[in-house]
């Protein structure tokens, strides 16, 4: 199976090279032409305009902006007619549906993906849904393919924009929590690059333990939290700072601006 790539910014580029574990039969292409060039370069593959990208594949990943849909669809549309690739599409808020339509045609099958940018490291979410045009036979290739970059979980389209902003979108919270967290251990003395280390290895536990014990996070919290002890004084202080409805309305303000997006 080939892969074209229309865009390989920071998410297309961490899903291009996630893939390129699995294969090398891919195409890149991107309006900054040397981007496409230094990353194909760096991974083995290959690269060259959209047009190129779709004659080659036969599935085509949009890894564009959603507000570039209709001008970039629209220019490819005789060929994507012609060829009729998959149409892997990364567009926040926009559904199956309108690519169809932008593409010229309902009946072209599309998957739409949400991932994170830990697919980077193999530590990815990919939240997918296919439209009933993707074959079985080529769906199960792809996700066979894409596995190096993480976990792949299917979902509902109707569900799919508020999944995707929790796991697109928290690793810019969880990044910020972990900054700040180690901000409080340097104000206590701590050395910074100390302080760093500390919170990434204790974020990146935390959420393993949490994975692997099948335990609701408010029971793990206990766990930690000792009668009259240091921890409990500090989750007080976070939720008199309000923590918990922070991150509430953290995802719901994405949530809404990705409906808005759509």
């Amino acid at each position: 199976m080939k892969y074209g790539f229309i865009g390989c910014g920071n998410m297309g580029g961490a899903i291009a090279r996630a893939l390129s574990n699995s294969t090398k039969e891919i195409l890149l292409a991107d309006l900054a032409e040397q981007k496409a060039k230094d990353l194909a370069n760096e991974l083995g593959i290959s690269y060259g305009t959209n047009e190129e990208a779709v004659n080659y594949c036969d599935v085509l990943f949009l890894a564009i902006k959603p507000q570039m849909a209709e001008s970039v669809l629209g220019s490819l549309k005789d060929q994507i007619m012609a060829k009729r690739p998959i149409l892997i599409s990364m567009l926040a808020g926009v559904q199956s549906i309108k690519i169809q339509v932008l593409a010229g045609d309902p009946s072209i099958p599309v998957i739409r993906i949400l991932p994170n940018t830990p697919v980077a490291v193999g530590k990815g979410l990919i939240i997918y849904h296919a439209s009933e045009q993707v074959p079985e036979d080529a769906l199960q290739q792809i996700l066979a393919d894409l596995a190096p970059a993480g976990t792949l979980d299917e979902l509902d389209e109707k569900l799919i924009d508020a999944g995707g902003t929790l796991s697109g979108c928290g690793p810019a919270y969880m990044y910020m929590f972990l900054n700040a967290l180690a901000d409080g251990a340097v104000a206590c003395g701590l050395p910074r690059d100390k302080a760093l280390l500390y919170a990434k290895l204790t974020m990146a536990g935390s959420a393993e333990l949490a994975l692997k014990s099948g335990k609701h996070p408010e029971q793990l919290k206990d766990e930690v939290c000792s009668p009259g002890g240091t921890t409990i004084q500090g989750v007080k202080a976070l939720e008199e700072g309000g923590f918990r409805d922070a991150a509430i309305s953290a995802i719901l303000a994405a949530y809404e601006k990705t409906r808005k997006i759509g």
